[in-house]
């Protein structure tokens, strides 16, 4: 398949874009940049496109900030990212199988809410005993949306940021999970009969976009206080709603 300048030109930017918000925030790239390449390639070509980019991106955060892995707040993550597992292999099944229209617009609602209850009650957390209970489930909600959509924030980074930890702590663990998901989707993928040689290629082709720019969110987010960190990731949330019940 072939494009114009033009089109490449905006598949960067696109890319770029969603660097400069993961570099910020610890997420963000799948969610700017998957709709865009989507246009251009389809939903299952976007989704194994965006894999090395994933794994590379998150592997990189990950080790920036390993330090927070010694944080007691941290011992919800184990039965998290195993939920998360088994909900990617449904969820791959669901991509080849299902209609993804009303599981988006739901879960699009259920985050609006979410960012309702924050502005409404901003002191509500989940605390570690619940984090540790109902993590698992979330782990599960989130990689079924992981596998079907090639995004998992909706669900994963709802319930990581109502823990209210530190930026570092935050984009430790939202990394890690991103990281895994990722690992497990693409052979997931190759399975299914989805994944193609080519797409690989086009992915590590990725990397240089969003190797530019994102750096730059870094440098942005260490500029920033806590609670702009905070309103950050809840604007960005807001507008993940919007657009998934809008259908954008």
């Amino acid at each position: 398949m072939e494009f114009d300048l033009a089109g490449l030109a905006i598949m960067a930017l696109a890319l770029g874009a969603g660097a400069i918000v993961k570099g910020a925030t610890g997420m963000g790239l799948p969610l700017v940049a998957l709709p865009v390449l989507t246009t251009f390639f389809g939903l299952q070509h976007a989704v194994g496109l965006m894999c090395v980019p994933l794994i590379f991106t998150n592997a990189w955060q990950v080790w920036r900030f390993r330090t927070s892995a010694r944080d007691d707040r941290m011992a919800f993550l184990p039965l998290f990212l195993v939920g998360g597992v088994v909900g990617i292999v449904l969820g791959t099944w669901a991509l080849t199988s299902l209609p993804e229209r009303a599981l988006v617009m739901t879960l699009g609602i259920i985050l609006l809410c979410y960012v309702a209850l924050k502005l409404a009650a901003p002191h509500f957390v989940v605390g570690p005993l619940l984090a540790r209970r109902a993590g698992p489930l979330f782990g599960i909600g989130g990689g079924v949306l992981q596998g079907a959509t090639g995004i998992s924030a909706p669900i994963t980074v709802t319930f990581i940021h109502a823990m209210a930890m530190d930026r570092e702590a935050h984009v430790f663990a939202v990394s890690t999970m991103f990281l895994l998901y990722s690992v497990v989707h693409l052979p997931a993928l190759a399975v299914a009969g989805v994944m193609q040689g080519q797409w690989l290629i086009e992915g590590v082709m990725a990397l240089v976009p969003i190797l530019i720019f994102m750096p730059l969110g870094q440098a942005i987010a260490s500029r920033l206080s806590r609670r702009a960190f905070d309103r950050m990731i809840l604007i960005f949330l807001g507008l993940i709603g919007l657009k998934m019940v809008l259908g954008l």
